[in-house]
């Protein structure tokens, strides 16, 4: 019974952070495209938070996973029912396993994209992790983002009032926040928040995001009856 416990924590030991996102050994034949996704890894090892890293390591789990090649402009859209659904599982396990790593927060705003249509709740608690893990904003710009895109810039707006500090976030987070509010239908909010991005250390950054959005909150407000 020894021996059994022993080979159950082995297989349930977690790797270690500064592994996560390694190639796990296989006796299946290396791939074609296999030397191009051992250097994505090798930079998500680096850096878990390699945007540019991660979607072009996750599109091309996603096409070996559809069972097609390259992707092609023409059908990337328009893989087969089955073949999109082993491309998101492909993908998801791919941020599941980066998200592994404590510095990883941009694999938790994957997954909160992928689980949003299908567990809302559990989506934004992803989100609000990935925020809680970088101090910076960067997260929450990311996070913000994705929900506008996704058609939700209430939830946005909810996401950035929890967790933007103006003075300390980046510009991108400030100006997400602001959009959010707008696209919400929430102008004397886009107003306040446009105010506090002005309290931003970054004076150059914010000046240029408030010269962008002003006209656009002030638009918002005439529209409202503000």
């Amino acid at each position: 019974m020894a021996l059994f416990d022993r080979l159950r924590a082995l297989l349930s030991r977690k790797k270690p952070g500064h592994l996560v996102g390694a190639r796990r050994p296989s006796a299946v034949a290396r791939a074609e495209d296999a030397p191009r996704e051992d250097a994505l890894r090798e930079r998500l090892i680096e850096d878990p938070n390699d945007i540019a890293a991660f979607k072009a390591l996750a599109e091309l789990v996603r096409r070996r996973a559809a069972g097609v090649g390259p992707a092609d402009p023409l059908t990337a859209e328009q893989l087969p029912a089955d073949a999109k659904r082993a491309a998101d599982v492909a993908v998801w396990a791919l941020a599941e396993e980066l998200a592994g790593n404590p510095r990883g927060w941009y694999a938790l705003i994957e997954l909160g994209r992928l689980s949003l249509a299908d567990d809302h709740e559990a989506a934004m608690r992803r989100l609000a992790g990935a925020c809680e893990r970088e101090p910076t904003g960067r997260a929450l710009a990311e996070g913000v983002k994705m929900l506008r895109e996704a058609g939700l810039p209430g939830e946005a707006l909810g996401l950035g009032v929890g967790h933007w500090a103006p003075k300390d976030n980046v510009v991108e987070a400030g100006r997400q926040v602001v959009l959010a509010a707008l696209e919400a239908g929430r102008p004397m909010d886009a107003r306040r928040h446009l105010e506090a991005l002005a309290t931003s250390k970054d004076t150059a950054g914010a000046a240029a995001a408030i010269t962008e959005l002003e006209p656009l909150v002030a638009q918002a407000e005439v529209g409202h009856g503000v």
